[in-house]
């Protein structure tokens, strides 16, 4: 038998190579980090306790509400105004990520969010990608390879995603690798963003649209037929247009598409469980999709508010569906393949990186 066929310990998921594709800046800060600038700055904070600070965010992000859950974000966001701080939590960013065994990651921030006190958009990025840079400097000196990338967000309920967008197209040789719109899918649906995203096709450039979370299949379908997304950011609704009663499973038109055509599917287990898409990691769809050979990842959508990692997730994937390493291989393999870097650097990690050590922590 493979050894790949084994059931891995925690520990060696832990030392897992991982990749990252749906990881939000603003909902990975470390809990004393928003405290040293939250004194910094005068701004009031629930606790100036980490642990404790850390668990309000958790139970605060239990509720089962997408609105409520966004509503911790000013907490975040209003610790990275000036240029110093984005840069520290960028580069921490790269470093836990890195630490946790994520060897490549596409992180995803919103720079108008970063503009409160006066800083431009150009600024914002420029800090978060220093900040990445320092991180997989420091990350190397501690023997973690990391490669972190930028995808910028526009929010949907505003009216800069053009501007957002043409800087995605600037920034892309120096570390920003697409665009994405996040925010609240009810009421702002993507095809509210078409021009900007016909540009981004004109320009030959990558992008992912959160769909498929707290609302459902028309969010999808919309992304995907009118908007062109290359990727589905979490998707999970899409388990609403499969047939499970039914002996195989009866895939919809949109689901069968969704399959047919490879659409990665940015799957964030502990974040869909507390915004109400799913009731735990046994009843989620990613079990169901797994087996029906959808494209899905795993990620981590917001460590700071899921109280969560990448090892986390697989974890509780192992727990809940038996996963074994080759299932873990698979889904890293699907993160690789729909990455926003060139193909020969995809396969580079893949066959440099990711097969080695997998055979390598399943041989122990």
């Amino acid at each position: 038998m493979s050894t790949l066929n084994k059931i891995p310990t925690a520990n060696q998921v832990k030392r897992l190579p991982k990749a990252l594709l749906h990881d939000h800046l603003d909902g990975g800060l470390r809990p004393q980090t928003i405290i040293d600038i939250a004194k910094e700055i005068g701004h009031e904070l629930p606790s100036y306790d980490a642990t404790e600070l850390a668990e309000w965010f958790r139970v605060s992000c239990d509720s089962g509400s997408l609105v409520r859950y966004l509503e911790t974000f000013a907490h975040t966001v209003a610790v990275m105004q000036r240029t110093e701080d984005i840069i520290r939590v960028a580069r921490e960013c790269a470093v836990d990520l890195a630490q946790d065994g994520v060897v490549y990651a596409e992180v995803r921030m919103a720079p108008e969010l970063l503009t409160e006190k006066g800083l431009t958009l150009p600024a914002a990025i420029e800090a978060i990608l220093e900040g990445f840079r320092a991180g997989e400097k420091d990350a190397k000196a501690e023997g973690n390879i990391i490669r972190t990338t930028l995808l910028l967000c526009g929010m949907r309920q505003n009216d800069r995603s053009q501007e957002v967008a043409e800087l995605a197209v600037k920034y892309r040789e120096r570390g920003v690798v697409g665009f994405d719109i996040a925010g609240p899918e009810d009421g702002f649906p993507p095809s509210d963003q078409l021009d900007t995203f016909e540009y981004l096709r004109r320009e030959n450039a990558h992008f992912t649209i959160h769909a498929g979370e707290a609302y459902g299949l028309p969010s999808i379908w919309e992304a995907i037929q009118l908007c062109g997304a290359e990727r589905l950011g979490h998707g999970v609704r899409i388990i609403d247009d499969i047939d499970l009663n039914h002996t195989p499973p009866r895939l919809g038109r949109l689901a069968a598409y969704v399959r047919d055509r490879r659409i990665p599917l940015e799957m964030c287990p502990s974040s869909n469980i507390q915004t109400g898409a799913a009731v735990n990691f046994a009843d989620h769809p990613i079990g169901d999709l797994a087996k029906l050979r959808f494209r899905i990842t795993v990620n981590t959508d917001n460590r700071l508010m899921s109280a969560t990692s990448m090892s986390r997730e697989m974890n509780e994937l192992v727990s809940a569906f038996n996963w074994n390493f080759l299932d873990l291989q698979r889904v890293t393999i699907n993160a690789l393949k729909s990455a926003f870097i060139p193909f020969e650097e995809r396969l580079a990690i893949i066959e440099t990186v990711v097969k080695p050590r997998f055979l390598t922590i399943s041989g122990e």
